[in-house]
């Protein structure tokens, strides 16, 4: 009779477990197989006007920014559009944002209070006795009076205040890698227009140096030579091409767009930078704003390991049967922090925590160097540009009215007229490579300054596919 009481007491423990167990909802396994047969087919239709990119324009046309114009490219992708698309469709991007929802799917359900434990023994006496039973069941709930709870509910926040830094860094990474190579892009561009032009005019003179050569006004010698600058011309055209070729292909990766997606891309050789001279390192840079989270995390870390070492009280109620006499009442222990008290993770947590304090202020050191290094780079460009403007370009110029001038008249030489076109061309395109230097240089200048507010999606608390 006692048996049957204890073992419905035991039962209704048991139960009531149970009744936890299905009212918290256990969740189910539903697979979902890889499919990239569909996926290719997703992102080889994707383009520019795609509508999850115009949402994202339209969400971005209200801020302050220089970029946040309107979004149009069906005229030609300008780079402030191709920034925008790049948020959206940038493969890299898209990897960093579902790292980040890891640990934002995990965050809501730090802290947690650990799930009860039930416990059951059922033994048999081998001597003969009137009840060879002993049966002993408990329910026992940990009751975290450590506080270790609250510090894991901080530490997981700013887990994810690091990874949403994470993205804007990367965010940053991809823009900046963009302009760079969208500045050289635009460089070959109105280099293969100057070397188009330069062959147009040389087969004019060439055309003109060959029947003088075959009427005797002019050595073969030197009209050969017009023949064989174009031909070296046009080498370079075709190198030229190439290479924008590769690099139209290195945007659409940047971009997210497949190799054969339809683009037409606007060039620029300029860059806008809306960030002031004065502006401080320490609040823009996105390495050192992720540096700074990752220190926050190292603090909440060793937090949490110090709590850990407190203890947390176990109670629950426990029921029991032994040679017929039952019994009730209730289970509780406590840790005793004598011999570990968690000196390993807590020894852990602080050697990580000045680990990242140095991380930060080594990364402040190398960045601001690096910076003073690209401002006094910067510096030589202009005086470099400003020669060439005003002193090398006019003379080449003059040098070159003069030559032709003088071959009008009879007087002047063929090769001097040849190399007064070529320093010409010459100057032209060294005077496109400092300009692409300066905007590179100026890029590199406002990648270290650091974003102004709002001008990144993640900063923008806009939603991103």
């Amino acid at each position: 009779m006692i048996l049957k009481q204890l073992t419905a007491s035991v039962s209704c423990l048991f139960g009531a477990a149970t009744g936890l167990v299905f009212i918290t909802g256990c969740q189910t396994y539903e697979p979902k197989p890889l499919d990239l047969t569909s996926h290719r087919q997703h992102w080889y239709s994707r383009t520019t006007s795609d509508e999850d990119v115009r949402k994202f324009a339209m969400s971005l046309i209200s801020i302050d920014s220089p970029r946040h114009t309107e979004f149009n490219p069906v005229d030609g992708l300008t780079l402030s559009e191709g920034e925008i698309v790049a948020l959206v469709f940038n493969p890299d991007l898209r990897m960093a944002r579902l790292r980040a929802s890891v640990t934002q799917a995990t965050a809501p359900f730090a802290g947690r209070w650990q799930d009860p434990n039930f416990n059951l023994n059922i033994l048999k006496i081998a001597e003969s006795i009137p009840d060879p039973w002993y049966i002993s069941s408990s329910l026992s709930l940990t009751i975290p009076i450590s506080g270790r709870l609250n510090s894991e509910k901080l530490l997981a926040a700013s887990e994810v205040n690091a990874e949403l830094e994470r993205i804007a860094e990367s965010e940053w990474n991809v823009l900046r890698n963009l302009r760079e190579i969208w500045l050289s892009w635009s460089a070959n561009q109105l280099k293969m227009e100057q070397t188009e032009a330069i062959i147009h005019e040389l087969d004019a003179i060439v055309e003109s140096t060959t029947l003088l050569a075959e009427s005797g006004e002019l050595l073969k010698t030197e009209a050969i030579l017009f023949a064989i600058e174009r031909e070296t011309r046009r080498t370079e055209l075709e190198r030229i091409k190439a290479d924008l070729a590769e690099e139209a292909q290195n945007i659409r990766s940047l971009l997210g767009l497949s190799p054969k997606a339809p683009l037409e891309l606007q060039p620029s050789l300029s860059i806008q930078s809306t960030v002031s001279e004065a502006a401080s390192i320490e609040d823009r840079n996105p390495t050192l704003s992720r540096l700074r989270s990752e220190y926050e995390v190292a603090e909440r870390t060793l937090h949490r390991e110090i709590r850990k070492q407190y203890p947390d009280l176990t109670v629950g109620p426990q029921m029991e049967s032994d040679e017929g006499q039952s019994r009730i009442g209730f289970i509780g222990g406590i840790p005793l922090p004598i011999l570990n008290s968690n000196r390993g993770g807590i020894a852990e947590a602080r050697a990580e925590r000045d680990l990242a304090r140095a991380a930060s202020e080594t990364a402040y050191e190398r960045i601001t160097g690096h910076l003073a290094g690209l401002r006094t780079r910067l510096h030589g460009i202009h005086i470099r540009r400003a020669s060439m403007e005003t002193t090398i370009v006019p003379m080449v110029d003059q040098q070159l009215t003069d030559a032709y001038q003088l071959l009008e008249l009879g007087e002047g030489s063929s090769l001097v007229m040849l190399e007064s076109f070529v320093r010409a061309y010459e100057v032209k395109l060294k005077l496109i490579d400092t300009q692409l230097e300066d905007s590179q240089t100026q890029n590199a200048i406002h990648f270290l300054m650091g974003p102004s507010s709002n001008s990144t999606g993640t900063q923008n608390n806009n939603p991103i596919p």
